[in-house]
């Protein structure tokens, strides 16, 4: 089979206080990324603020903005400008009350292509999401781009391999995931190796099971909580590039800002399915006990 090849660029960034200097973080990793010839690049899950989610603060949905809005705008503009595909996290505001983490895809001419409303949305010590975002609405729907077919999730989707199966049965050339994950100072070292092991291991095994390859592009940095209830999270970055058989592509560190450029053959996802029938073999006819919340 001709390889169809795609360069595909992560920027992992650290977030101040002040939205606009993110946002520009995030424009400049964008630009490093396709001068080294990406033409897609994924930006991480919320990277125009910071992780606001540790604690319950209505003024913190102030920080939201619609879509199209603000961030999508500049972002739009950036695209167009470079001629790229761009992956973006944002806070949406909805109507009045009404909020969602959303992935906005903005292909190469700037428009919108489409959006993921995040589907799976926690409510864990530190990460207060339920508070500030409803569910999405909007399914596990490929978004068609100039460059293909993009299956977009956000973070706690990512644990979840019903969705990454859903959006490769849709048609997914590969799955892409803005993600901010972090250790608690309260764990010692074996515990936080653990959570980074088991968060890398969960995304190649989707690669694996799917036959695509996955992008996880997380933040990095110390984050203070505002609440001063916690000492905050320590965000361990390892953005990573995994192809369709779990290989590590890319990898950047745990403690610093990167940006990650990899190089995809997207053909090669067929070559693996052809080895590795998962798709030939389901058995459909025996899964209707996903559907049901727990089989008592």
């Amino acid at each position: 089979m001709d390889g169809r090849r795609l360069t595909v660029g992560l920027v992992q960034q650290r977030c101040g206080e002040r939205r606009d200097d993110n946002l520009a973080a995030g424009a400049a990793g964008i630009l490093e990324a396709t001068r080294r010839g990406a033409q897609l690049v994924l930006l991480q899950e919320l990277h125009a603020l910071r992780y606001f989610c540790q604690a319950e603060d209505t003024a913190a949905f102030d920080l939201a903005e619609p879509v199209p809005g603000p961030t999508t705008d500049a972002l739009g503009r950036v695209a167009a400008e470079l001629g790229v595909v761009v992956v973006a996290s944002v806070f949406e505001r909805r109507a009045p009350g009404l909020h969602h983490n959303t992935a906005v895809v903005l292909d190469r001419d700037g428009r919108v292509a489409g959006l993921y409303r995040k589907m799976h949305i926690p409510d864990d010590p530190g990460y207060h999401e339920k508070f500030y975002f409803a569910p999405g609405d909007l399914g596990f729907e490929p978004v068609t781009t100039s460059l293909g077919r993009l299956g977009v999730q956000v973070c706690w989707d990512q644990w979840y391999p019903e969705g990454a199966r859903l959006m490769a049965l849709r048609g997914a050339e590969l799955l892409l995931y803005p993600t901010a994950i972090g250790w608690s100072d309260e764990d010692d070292g074996a515990e936080q190796a653990r959570q980074r092991e088991a968060w890398m291991t969960i995304q190649r095994a989707h690669a694996i099971a799917n036959g695509v390859p996955v992008l996880a592009c997380n933040r990095t940095g110390v984050e203070p909580d505002p609440s001063g209830a916690s000492r905050g999270i320590r965000f361990w970055g390892t953005s990573f590039v995994a192809g369709p058989q779990g290989e590590i592509l890319a990898e950047a560190p745990v403690d610093e800002p990167a940006v990650l450029v990899a190089e995809l053959d997207l053909t090669r996802g067929e070559s693996v399915r052809r080895v590795w029938p998962y798709f030939r073999d389901r058995r459909v006819d025996a899964y209707d006990g996903l559907v049901r919340r727990y089989c008592d």
